[in-house]
């Protein structure tokens, strides 16, 4: 399901990343008006529309940044059109979709899911529910045959809704775990009483009660129908061709008539105080008011004057740099015919929370009063129309920039979009902030910590069961399906980018894309806070990344963000830093970018600012249940002097000095440990000058340090439990070290096994945890890799009871790795589904700059997923059972549990 709870839970950690200074080229100002919103349009793609005679809309783009092809289906059925009392329906359904249909059951569309190597899943809102797969361009086929046979031949049998009931009512339990999921709900409740927005679309656990199959069934056979739906398909493919494979799937599926969407009034609001507890490490005070969903006409001037309140030039987020507020932010929630802004700021645990709520107060009364200012809403408007250019950046961002247009907004294309932006004046927005904005009708909450208990350390389970290995059936697949998927191939290997070294030791990766008309800028200055930091001065990593917000020696906080803003830019900047900018614009931006890098602005007052609110976070930090539970990993897994378990301690943050500050920013922002991607409409040549231009006069100090972390010996089981007042599902870990690194030849084989057990839903853990059993809602694992060690981790939620169970379970699986191989049909599987997986990694920018930086950080060539390719191709099921065996340690899992426990 789509959530908004990512970004209500702010950044509470208030560290980011920052490099190096003693250089400044002659700074110039760009004109507010020398890049204005009417001058910015949306990429041009080639797009062919269609409406099938029965009535299914087609979208279809072509994008070849990868060899890749992203497939939405939107059906225009949410938690709106839902019976009274039964809110979950469509949710349910969206997961039944996933059990089999006529001509497909659900292990051949597990099975086909995998082998595909993508992703796929679905997710449900209010008024539109979204089916998508992601895969290689050539399988495009495959992905539209199960669309059209799931949309008008769902199984929906008892049997199975029996096994799905436990597992999303196991999803309800998670969400219902996260304070600010409890207080959205409440909120929803009072926004929108007696309308189909008063519950959210996740649904209710004692609604899934009494949901029965004929339920559903009732609702698939209402609303899923192609006269209902949109399909939108992006990627490196022809259209015409894709048009003609479309129309053979789908035209043959019957219409139907759709019943008459029924309106609905909302209530008066009258201004209320809610409270409620909450195990974040730091307290948060909201202002909610109702605002236009996505289908208004003033969603365009709402979505500016969110980004206004939001600005960093604002007075909201300037209570941060004031030292008044750990975090703030507005965050705006469009829900289809209606929605909501919550203006949202952080104070320290067990610090009174009312000057603070006073702050957030008069600022959002004087929006109501004043309005905007006029240059933050062209501004915005730039920012948010440049925004559209950059979904050209992503093959499923592309898409998705439609499916939002056509299906959630119900406009033509996403340059309607672009014309609604432009069309929004000033006076738009202090209108729509007149009306919306009042006192009277502001739903204020206050979400206070709790203490929750320190971690126990209890008496485990005594190690693993002894079991017996049921080996998986081959599941024998369509023919259509069969004749596409069962050849495996190594993928075509890639271009790769310009790789060079600059003079100063800068690492230069260019990777020129023509998707649009925008450059993307990815940097990582590696560091190791935990080799790098003096004893004593633990935190001075963080606190000199956080100090890059206080603006550059040219630009102070406030004149920075608007050099950024005046090119519809986006920077980011700390020892990870970033910029995306229209390509006219890179010269500017990568000024900017290295005066913030090379330049930060060092002062004692803004240092007291920030020590004071790093400390007030750790302290609440350090008694939230979340911390404690990412400890108890760390503490399991490492001896007790590992330099990882170093951690700031408060009183020791304060005294931290101005030179400790400068010397840890000289020794640690370094060129020759600097990696630069510049990706997208530039050449090498352009990027090398410009990059050599504005960070050619870095240089790097003193001797170069080492960052490895040292070898360290096995762990050993233990069992923790983290109480969590707040949480109603355990949350579990399972983890070991595991004594080898990143250049041990076994780490593929271990990779190859792990897609096995946790491969999506064809993996061992989601069928036997979830599928067959309905312990868990999700369950995952993985390595980590490093390069001087490697971990392992099995993670899953489950109710107390089920907790247990889901272990034994996890641990059958486990150990059948180690006694017996892997079948032929589960190791071509998992093989399918890596190399498939290998374009996919080069579907967005973002993704492919991410590859290269981590290549980069391993110290690994940029050629790494072609070698994988070859060694994967090659692995034998003896190759998996042995490396499991030599280095899986079932015995010495630890298990570390947050949340409530089953006391029996």
């Amino acid at each position: 399901m789509r959530s908004i709870l990512p970004p209500l839970t702010l950044s509470l950690t208030l560290l980011a990343t920052t490099p190096f200074s003693g250089f400044l080229h002659p700074a110039y100002s760009v004109p507010t008006n020398h890049i204005s919103s009417k001058n910015i349009s949306s990429s041009k793609q080639q797009v062919i529309r269609a409406t099938l005679k029965n009535g299914l809309r087609v979208i279809i783009i072509k994008n070849n940044l990868a060899p890749v092809v992203t497939a939405q289906v939107n059906y225009l059925a949410g938690s709106n059109q839902t019976p009274k009392g039964f809110p979950g329906t469509a949710h349910a359904l969206e997961h039944m979709m996933f059990r089999g249909s006529k001509g497909l059951d659900k292990d051949q569309l597990a099975i086909i899911g995998a082998q595909l190597g993508g992703s796929y899943n679905a997710f449900t809102t209010e008024h539109v529910t979204q089916y998508y797969y992601t895969a290689p361009a050539e399988d495009l086929d495959v992905i539209l045959k199960i669309e059209a046979l799931r949309m008008n031949g769902l199984s929906l049998n008892a049997a199975d809704w029996d096994k799905e009931r436990g597992a999303i009512e196991q999803e309800v339990s998670r969400d219902l775990s996260n304070p600010i999921y409890k207080y959205v709900s409440e909120l929803q409740k009072i926004l929108f009483k007696d309308t189909p927005y008063e519950h959210d679309a996740l649904g209710t656990r004692p609604s899934f009660d009494k949901t029965t199959v004929q339920d559903l069934r009732e609702f698939y056979e209402t609303y899923y129908t192609p006269n209902n739906a949109i399909l939108v398909i992006s990627g490196d493919i022809d259209p015409q061709k894709t048009l003609a494979t479309v129309k053979q799937n789908f035209s043959s599926l019957p219409r139907k008539n759709l019943p008459k969407q029924t309106s609905f009034k909302l209530r008066p609001i009258k201004a209320k105080t809610l409270h409620f507890p909450t195990d974040l490490p730091a307290g948060l005070i909201t202002m909610a008011w109702r605002m236009p969903g996505e289908k208004s006409s003033d969603y365009a001037a709402a979505t500016i004057l969110s980004d206004v309140i939001s600005s960093q030039r604002e007075k909201l987020y300037g209570l941060v740099p004031q030292g008044k507020a750990l975090s703030a932010d507005f965050e705006y929630i469009p829900k289809g015919n209606t929605g909501f802004g919550v203006a949202i700021a952080a104070f320290p645990k067990n610090r009174n929370h009312q000057s603070l709520l006073n702050e957030v107060q008069t600022i959002l009364r004087y929006f109501h009063e004043n309005g905007v200012p006029a240059e933050l809403v062209e501004a915005a408007k730039r920012k948010e129309i440049a925004s559209l250019k950059f979904s050209a950046n992503s093959i499923t961002g592309l898409a998705s920039s439609w499916s939002n247009a056509l299906a959630f907004q119900e406009l033509n294309s996403p340059d309607d979009m672009i014309a609604a932006l432009n069309a929004v004046t000033p006076e738009k927005v202090n209108q729509l902030a007149k009306r919306i904005l009042k006192p009277e009708e502001a739903i204020t909450a206050i979400l206070t910590p709790e203490d929750s208990g320190n971690p126990l350390s209890k008496k485990g389970y005594g190690g693993a069961e002894s079991f017996t290995s049921i080996p998986d059936r081959p599941v024998p697949l369509p023919e259509w399906a069969d004749k596409a998927l069962k050849k495996l191939n190594i993928p075509k290997a890639s271009p790769l980018p310009t790789d060079i070294t600059l003079k100063n030791g800068i690492r230069l990766i260019v990777q020129p894309i023509n998707v649009s008309d925008t450059i993307s800028v990815f940097g990582a200055i590696r560091q190791n806070s935990s080799m790098q930091e003096e004893k004593d001065k633990e935190g001075i990593s963080d606190i000199t990344d956080e100090m890059f917000k206080y603006g550059t020696k040219t630009y102070d906080r406030l004149a920075f963000r608007k050099q950024i803003d005046d090119i519809a830019a986006d920077i980011n900047t700390g020892s990870d830093f970033s910029l995306s900018v229209l390509t006219p614009y890179f010269d500017r931006g990568m000024q900017l970018l290295a005066d913030s890098e090379l330049n930060p602005s060092f002062k004692q007052e803004n240092l007291d600012i920030v020590k004071s609110q790093t400390t007030q976070s750790l302290k609440g930090l350090y008694q939230s249940p979340g911390y404690h539970f990412d400890r108890s990993i760390a503490k399991a897994v490492n001896p007790i002097n590992d330099p990882s378990l170093r951690q700031p301690v408060p009183e020791k943050v304060m005294k931290l000095t101005l030179n400790d500050l400068e010397n840890f920013y000289q020794q640690s922002f370094r060129p020759d440990l600097t990696t630069i991607v510049v990706a997208g409409n530039i050449t090498p040549e352009k990027a090398q000058a410009t990059v050599e231009k504005y960070f050619g006069s870095w240089k790097a100090k003193g001797v170069r340090p080492n960052l490895d972390l040292p070898q360290r010996p096995n762990s050993k089981t233990s069992y923790i439990h983290v109480p969590d007042k707040s949480a109603v599902q355990s949350s579990v870990a399972l983890v070991e070290s595991i004594p080898m690194n990143v250049y041990h030849p076994d780490h593929y084989a271990l990779n190859l096994g792990n897609e096995i057990l946790s491969g999506g839903f064809a993996g061992r853990f989601y069928k036997d945890l979830r599928v067959k059993t309905g312990y868990v809602y999700n369950v995952n694992s993985s390595f980590d890799w490093s390069r001087t060690r490697a971990g392992y981790n099995i993670s899953f939620g489950a109710d107390p009871d089920k907790v247990d169970l889901a272990r034994k379970a996890a641990l059958k699986d486990l150990q059948a790795m180690q006694t017996q191989p892997v079948s032929e049909h589960e190791l071509q599987l998992a093989k399918a589904s890596l190399l498939r997986s290998i374009p996919l990694q080069r579907s967005s920018i973002d993704k492919l700059a991410s590859q290269y930086l981590t290549f980069s950080e391993l110290g690994l060539p940029l050629d790494t997923p072609q070698r994988s390719a070859q060694i994967y191709y090659r692995m034998s099921a003896g190759d998996i059972r042995k490396a499991f065996k030599t280095w899986i340690r079932i015995d010495d899992l630890a298990q570390i549990t947050k949340g409530p426990i089953n006391q029996k």
